[in-house]
């Protein structure tokens, strides 16, 4: 099974690695950036497994460059609230 296939296994596994690029060091905005370019090959490059990955890919390529930054600072942001509870 991919972590693909589910929106909680996908949330986990980007957990897993935020945490990773932060204890290495890694800054916020290296991670930003990271983000951005996972999305942008995501929605260009895999199918989406689930509903969730279907409406990020569908914000995804309706954004402008801008709103995808924010959509990637955003998808951040919920995996470090889930890695913090």
């Amino acid at each position: 099974m991919s972590v693909l296939d589910n929106f909680d296994s996908w949330k986990h596994f980007l957990a897993n690695r935020l945490e990773q690029a932060q204890s290495q060091g890694m800054s916020q905005q290296t991670i930003s950036q990271v983000a951005y370019e996972v999305g942008d090959y995501l929605a260009k490059s895999v199918d989406a497994k689930n509903s969730e990955e279907a409406v990020l890919r569908e914000l995804w390529n309706a954004a402008s460059k801008e709103e995808q930054q924010a959509i990637a600072n955003s998808m951040v942001k919920l995996v470090q609230n889930e890695a913090n509870s």
